[in-house]
């Protein structure tokens, strides 16, 4: 199993001229000499630099304390986590499944060697507690793939200890920067090395500029849920929070938005990517359904005086709860590592290079795009209207949850539009938004009416007594009429949400 830390570090440029003097950073009662190590460091990466492109490091290290494989994923500038697996000749299966979303089939490569003597200086406060490690580095770079060259440079880094304050950082930048040293220009060695290496036929192109027209926006927006999909895999596999919703809701984002621009890109094409992206939500919600469920009727347990819950009502919620957790897991990780998932990946990637522009893509975005957010608009109010002309019961839950589905599309599209559109789309997000948590509520409730039904069966059977399960289902039930009811004044306070598009 990998270790896992978050690395909070900062960069400098650095001359010959060495360290400056760090005693008199404020909280810094000394700063102690722990010598010189050797460190000897071999990056890998795709031929194309899959990993580099999204900011991932993935290296083999020799020498100091802590050699082994590493591998970094960016969270903030500056902050990064880190994974580390013992040293071993072949890369470690749980850190090769965490870069293959990026990876896939293409072929993990040597593609950087940084050969670095690290001179170690450690900052303790008055008790000799560690606050930071500072290191001058030099460093020596090869590329290892055809054509390339060399580099060499001398950086700073300060990497905040473990539990450290951050304000730390901003203290010792300000003594370096009174003693003339600047913060890098990269981000990291293996990015320094990659530019100052890389043969000059190859060096990258200016990026493209701001979105134009209608294809442009749309298509920035599949962009963004395409690198949120990828860069949440290795978050889902660690079983980070949140993780599996937002992929989910990635993955609903771009298909609403193949639906909503079909005036831009082409159904034909877009719809087959569409049936794999409901796929790949449905695997992702197995699990979290089943999560979202449980907090809510444990929380509505607990909200039942004592001498109401009448049998073991805590244990087989919790029983039901984790009956298939570990199992689902297990499923939604072989669905990670799937042809099939990985298969969806290539078509993205080969969607978005060539994409299937329709006519309308060339235009002038505010009105092709307006015009896609108030058709979806129109069919929110089609569905509501016709929700609150039925009579409770089921085919009243049908269409609340029908009208919440059209409210999500109506939303990220708007949410694709708001860079073309401005203010009158971020007022129609922000309306759909409260409209889709109200139905919301709606439908949780009567996801919970069906399973409280399902446990009270169970517990019948068993001899048990229904009364608390009976009771958990009139809340329930209450608590969806109460949606009925806000429903109307709720709705008539944004219908016209679409018209200032």
């Amino acid at each position: 199993m990998a270790d896992s830390k978050r690395e909070i570090e900062r960069k400098y440029e650095s001359e010959d001229s060495g360290l400056p003097d760090l005693t008199g950073v404020t909280g810094v009662a000394a700063v102690a000499d722990k010598g010189v190590a050797h460190l000897d460091a071999t990056y890998y990466d795709t031929l194309d630099e899959r990993l580099a492109a999204s900011s991932v490091t993935l290296r083999r290290r020799t020498g100091g304390s802590d050699a082994g494989w590493h591998l970094k994923f960016p969270v903030a500038p500056g902050v990064r986590d880190e994974l580390h697996a013992p040293l071993s000749d072949t890369l470690p299966d749980e850190l090769a499944g965490l870069v293959r979303s990026r990876v896939r089939d293409g072929e993990l490569l040597p593609v950087v060697r940084l050969r670095c003597d690290r001179d170690v200086r450690h900052l303790v406060d008055a008790d000799g507690v560690l606050l930071a490690e500072v290191a001058v580095d030099a460093v020596h770079a090869d590329r290892l793939t055809a054509g390339g060259g060399k580099a060499q440079w001398t950086e700073i880094e300060v990497e905040l200890a473990d539990g450290g304050d951050p304000a730390l950082l901003d203290k010792v930048e300000k003594r370096l920067r009174k003693a003339g040293v600047r913060p890098s220009a990269s981000a990291s060695k293996l990015a320094r090395a990659l530019a100052e290496t890389v043969p000059a036929k190859k060096r990258p192109s200016a990026p493209a500029g701001d979105p134009v027209t209608a294809g442009d926006h749309v298509l920035a927006y599949v962009r963004t849920q395409r690198d949120a999909i990828v860069e949440l895999d290795p978050a889902v596999r660690r079983d980070t929070e949140d993780s599996v919703h937002s992929m989910r809701v990635a993955t609903r984002r771009l298909r609403s938005t193949f639906k909503s621009f079909g005036n831009v890109l082409d159904r034909k094409v877009t719809d087959p990517v569409g049936d794999e992206l409901k796929w790949l939500a449905g695997e992702l919600g197995l699990d979290r359904d089943r999560e979202v469920l449980t907090a809510r009727l444990t929380a509505a347990l607990d909200e039942v005086p004592a001498d109401l819950v009448r049998g073991p009502l805590p244990e087989r919620l919790h029983s039901w709860s984790s009956a298939e957790h570990g199992s689902a897991r297990g499923e939604l990780l072989g669905v990670l590592d799937s042809r099939r998932h990985l298969a969806l990946l290539d078509t993205l990637d080969a969607l978005i290079a060539d994409p299937p522009l329709r006519k309308a893509a060339g235009k002038k975005p505010r009105k092709v795009i307006a015009k896609a957010v108030q058709k979806d608009f129109r069919k929110v109010t089609g569905l509501v209207q016709q929700a609150r002309e039925l009579e409770p019961g089921t085919d009243r839950d049908v269409a609340i949850h029908e009208a919440r589905k059209k409210t999500k599309r109506t939303r990220y599209a708007a949410e694709a539009g708001g860079p073309a559109l401005g203010k009158p789309a971020k007022n129609l997000v922000k309306s759909m938004k409260a409209l889709q948590n109200l139905l919301g509520e709606h439908q949780d409730s009567v996801m919970a009416r069906q399973t409280i039904r399902e446990l009270s069966a169970v517990a019948h059977a068993a001899g048990e007594s229904a009364f608390t399960y009976g009771l958990l289902h009139e809340r329930e039930a209450q608590r969806a009429a109460r949606v009925e009811a806000e429903l109307p004044g709720f709705w008539d306070g944004i219908k016209d949400g679409a018209a200032s598009l």
